[in-house]
């Protein structure tokens, strides 16, 4: 297992956005998986007030190494302002698919 794997969560405004983003970090070989989470509602301050919106949630499984063209890739893809993309750590997992996920993303 290796301290550099983590998982990047993000949104998107709908499923079609959801898998341009997802294709686009796959065939960058930024992220070794990238699962999708269709119709997730979610509640946030947005310039001055609650909005209420149904998105999509993408989970993506990559390394340290790889967060800042993430973020960029889906800055690039994205139709957000400001788009969603927080990290967290994954800090203990079945050794093989931490191995897996440690080849796969360059």
């Amino acid at each position: 297992m290796s301290e550099e794997n983590i998982v990047v969560l993000s949104t998107a405004s709908s499923l079609q956005e959801a898998e341009k983003i997802a294709k686009v970090l796959l065939e960058a070989r930024k992220a070794a998986c990238v699962n999708i989470v269709p119709k997730i509602l979610s509640r946030y301050w947005w310039q001055g007030k609650i909005e209420h919106d149904e998105e999509t949630l993408l989970i993506i499984k990559t390394k340290t190494s790889a967060l800042d063209e993430i973020t960029t890739l889906i800055k690039q893809n994205h139709s957000y302002d400001t788009p969603e993309v927080i990290a967290l750590p994954i800090t203990a997992g079945n050794k093989h698919y931490l191995e897996w996920l440690d080849t796969e993303v360059r």
